[in-house]
C-alpha cells in the first residue's frame, strides 16, 4: 500500500509527527504508521510499549485532541497505527493550522487559512457582513434589472417585483441575522464593490509576442452583476475580431471565438472567483485567449472531471444563486461541458483547463492556420490547399495530395512530410492507408 491522502508512512516516531496529525484532524482524517519506510515495507519500532503512552499523551498536551494508537505485529516486527479522525472544529499546533492534500501536508496561511476557517465553521467570505454599508450604497437600478430577469425566468415568483429592497436581499441571503449586508450583497449590487473587496475588479490586456508586451489593456470597474456583460462588450469593441462570412445571402459576423462559451467562461470566473484574493486577469493574444481567476477547485473536483458530467460546487453560493436566478448560469455544473462544445461546434480546438497559481486558467485557442499563417512558415501554395483539405474533410490521403495537384507520388511525400516536420499536419494507419490530420 502506497502514502495516499489518507496514509502516511514513518520509520520511527518524532514529535514534529504532530504537525501531520494536526494536518490529518483538519481534513478528512487518515492513519499514520509508525514503524513502516516509505515503500511500505514493515521495518518494525523498538520503542513501540513507551511510544503506546507518549503518542496519546502528546497528542492531547499539544492539540487537545485524541486519537487511538494500535498495536501491530508482522513478521516479528512491531509497528504502529496513528487513527485520526476528522476534527469538527479547527486544530492548531502551537498556533499554527496544519492541513493534509493529497500525500504533502500544509501549513495554512493568509486567505487560505482565513477561508479554511471559514468553511470549518460553515461559513463562507461573501456572508461576512459589512457593517459600515446601507441600503443606499446599492444601486436599486442593477436590482430591478435583476428583479425583472428573475422573473421573466420564473426562478422567483412574480410578486417579488413588489418586495421592499430589504425584503429582497434577505429572501436571497444576503443580509446577516443582525441585518447588515453581506460582502456577496455589496459586490453584486453595490454602487461601490471596493468596499468589500479591493480586487473585485475585472483585468484585460492586450500582449503581443511575448507575455512582457502589454499592448494596452482595460479594467473593468463594477458590481459583479453588471460585470459580464460588461466584459462581453469591451472585449467585443476593443480586443475580437468580428470575421465576415455568409450562410447563403444571410452576412455572419460573429466573434473569433464562440460568444456563448466566452460568456459561460466569464460568469464562471466571477461566480467562483475567490473574491478575497487578488484580481481576474483576461489576456488576450493574436492565436489565444487566456481566462485566469483565483481560487483552487474544490476538493470533490478535478480537471478531468470538469470536462464531463459533474455536480455543481460553488465557492460563492450566495453569489451563484443570484446568478441562476437572473438566468446568467445554470446549476447543473455544466458551464465548463457547455464550453468545451461551443467550441468544438464552431471548429475550434477544445479549450484547455489548468490549475495554476492558485487559480483555474481557460484558454481558448483559434485556428491559426490561415493563409498568411501557413506562407509564413514557408510552405507552397499545394501545401497550403492541402491543409484547408485536411480542415474540411478531417484528414488528407497521399493519393488525393497526388491526384488534386497532378503531381508524382514522390513530390506527394516530400511535400507532406514536410508539413509534419512543421508540426502542421500528424500521421495515423499504415503506409497504404496512411492517413494526415490537421494537429490542434
Amino acid at each position: 500500500m502506497t502514502e495516499t491522502q489518507h496514509i502516511e508512512y514513518k520509520q520511527s516516531w518524532r514529535d514534529e509527527y504532530l504537525k501531520w496529525i494536526c494536518g490529518f484532524a483538519n481534513a478528512q482524517g487518515g492513519r499514520i504508521f509508525i514503524g513502516i519506510n516509505d515503500e511500505g515495507e514493515v521495518i518494525g519500532v523498538d520503542d513501540y510499549r513507551r511510544l503506546l503512552e507518549d503518542i496519546p499523551n502528546k497528542t492531547v498536551n499539544h492539540l487537545a485532541f485524541v486519537v487511538d494508537v494500535n498495536h501491530h505485529i508482522k513478521e516479528g516486527k512491531h509497528y504502529l497505527e496513528i487513527v485520526i479522525p476528522e476534527s469538527n472544529v479547527p486544530i492548531s499546533y502551537h498556533g499554527t493550522y496544519h492541513y493534509r492534500s493529497g500525500a504533502t501536508k500544509q501549513e495554512l496561511k493568509g486567505v487560505a487559512l482565513q477561508n479554511w476557517l471559514l468553511k470549518k465553521v460553515g461559513k463562507h467570505w461573501e456572508d461576512l457582513p459589512v457593517p459600515s454599508v446601507t441600503l443606499a450604497d446599492l444601486d436599486e437600478p442593477t436590482i430591478r434589472r435583476f428583479l425583472k430577469m428573475a422573473v421573466a425566468h420564473k426562478r422567483i415568483p412574480a410578486e417579488a417585483a413588489d418586495y421592499s429592497i430589504h425584503a429582497l436581499l434577505e429572501s436571497l441571503h444576503l443580509l446577516t441575522k443582525e441585518g447588515h449586508l453581506t460582502n456577496a450583497a455589496v459586490l453584486l449590487f453595490g454602487k461601490d464593490p471596493t468596499i468589500a473587496s479591493p480586487t473585485c475588479s475585472f483585468k484585460i490586456g492586450r500582449f503581443g509576442k511575448r507575455d512582457d508586451d502589454l499592448q494596452f489593456q482595460d479594467v473593468i470597474e463594477c458590481n459583479l452583476f453588471s460585470m459580464p456583460d460588461e466584459v462581453l462588450q469591451r472585449l467585443s469593441d476593443r480586443y475580437l475580431l468580428r470575421p465576415i462570412a455568409y450562410k447563403g445571402l444571410q452576412r455572419l459576423e460573429q466573434l473569433e471565438y464562440p460568444e456563448p462559451a466566452l460568456r459561460e467562461a466569464i460568469l464562471n470566473a466571477i461566480a467562483h472567483k475567490d473574491h478575497a484574493s487578488t484580481w481576474i486577469f483576461l489576456r488576450v493574444y493574436d492565436d489565444r485567449l487566456e481566462l485566469w481567476n483565483p481560487g483552487p477547485l474544490p476538493e470533490e473536483l478535478s480537471i478531468e472531471k470538469l470536462k464531463g458530467r459533474h455536480s455543481s460546487y460553488p465557492r460563492n453560493p450566495h453569489i451563484a444563486q443570484v446568478f441562476f436566478k437572473a438566468g446568467y448560469v445554470e446549476a447543473w455544473g455544466r458551464g465548463t461541458t457547455n464550453i468545451i462544445h461551443e467550441c468544438l461546434a464552431s471548429g475550434l480546438p477544445e479549450p484547455s483547463l489548468e490549475e495554476d497559481q492558485g487559480g483555474l486558467r481557460v484558454t481558448f485557442r483559434k485556428d491559426i492556420y490561415t493563409k498568411a499563417y501557413l506562407t509564413g512558415l514557408g510552405l507552397n501554395d499545394r501545401q497550403v490547399m492541402a491543409v484547408q483539405i485536411a480542415k474540411e474533410n478531417g484528414h488528407i490521403t497521399t493519393n488525393q495530395y497526388q491526384k488534386e495537384f497532378n503531381i508524382t507520388d514522390r513530390t506527394a511525400l516530400r511535400d507532406l512530410n514536410e508539413l509534419i516536420e512543421k508540426e502542421v499536419l500528424y500521421t495515423t494507419g499504415a503506409k497504404k492507408n496512411r492517413r494526415y490530420h490537421l494537429k490542434s
